[in-house]
């Protein structure tokens, strides 16, 4: 009995081992199938093609497309360091872009919520109007609620962006009085076993969360393609425009685009955080922080003799 379980759970193994390099290996082929016929899931004007996309768009494929590329590239990037340091400033630069770009929305939420008060309280009006000749109103409500929508522009575009300033709280119990070296590491397995991992059953949740506000009949992350792509004969667009309250804001969806979004800006700095920590660690101390685009705000007497002189 033991050696037939023991057979056992060594066969299951190396099958599950056969399907992971199978996949890997496949997804040099589903890679360029799909960048050779783009029509079969970017054509919208086709209903199979979307539903193609759906399916794609959060299947085993896709995954091993994406984590293959991560492989590839890091591969590279240990054998020419320079090339892996470019992707490192190439991929902060586009996290730190997008961060500095989306914290406006907090100026614009603080200032569109001053206005709603004057509005409300001083003026006593329940709606805003714009234009001249043939104004636009607003209901004041639909104005109230779209301030969570700057919110969420906040907190999923700015997320990237804190984590590469370090913005982010760190629980530390045992990383601050370790070798530099085993940050190091500690910051390498950290990438690949919690942040990767994160954000990939994130994004799976998130994907058919969004599309099943925007499409019907609705798609299921348990359907297969073939049943996915019978499914296009009853396609249509069903966007979520739901309000909370009478004329309110009612674009909703965008707040699961905006899920979707933050979890390839999870992955994507999750990545980087992993080249980063390996050149660091190749390198030694020396290279910590190399080419690091740190926003800096001066304090007390530097920020008085900086604005002094």
């Amino acid at each position: 009995m033991e050696e037939a379980a023991t057979g056992g759970a060594f066969s299951a193994i190396l099958s599950g081992l056969g399907w992971f390099f199978g996949n890997i290996a496949m997804s040099f082929y589903n890679l360029g199938y799909a960048l050779t016929h783009p029509s079969s899931w970017l054509d919208w004007s086709d209903k199979e093609a979307i539903m193609r996309f759906v399916y794609y768009g959060a299947s085993v494929e896709f995954f091993f497309i994406v984590f293959t590329t991560f492989l590839v590239l890091t591969g590279i990037g240990m054998w020419r360091h320079n090339v892996m340091w470019a992707l490192v400033r190439g991929c902060e630069a586009f996290g730190n872009s997008v961060g500095r770009i989306a914290a406006w929305a907090g100026l614009i939420m603080v200032l569109q919520q001053v206005v709603i008060i004057f509005v409300q309280r001083i003026f006593a009006r329940p709606d805003i109007s714009f234009g001249f000749g043939l104004p636009v109103t607003f209901d004041v409500s639909w104005w109230s609620e779209e301030l969570k929508l700057y919110n969420a522009i906040v907190v999923t575009l700015c997320l990237g962006y804190t984590f590469i300033q370090g913005g982010h709280v760190r629980v530390d119990l045992i990383y601050a009085p370790v070798k530099y070296r085993t940050k190091k590491f500690i910051d390498m397995f950290g990438s690949l076993f919690f942040m990767m991992p994160m954000a990939t059953l994130m994004w799976l949740y998130s994907w058919f969360f969004l599309w099943r506000h925007l499409i019907v009949p609705n798609p299921s992350a348990s359907e297969s393609l073939e049943r996915l792509v019978m499914k296009a004969r009853a396609l249509r667009w069903n966007v979520e425009t739901i309000a909370f309250s009478p004329n309110g804001f009612s674009a909703y969806f965008l707040f699961k685009i905006l899920i979707v979004a933050m979890c390839a800006f999870i992955f994507l700095q999750a990545a980087t955080f992993f080249w980063r920590s390996y050149l660091e660690w190749r390198e030694g101390p020396e290279s910590e922080g190399k080419y690091h685009d740190h926003d800096r705000v001066e304090q007390g007497e530097e920020a008085y003799d900086h604005a002094e002189f």
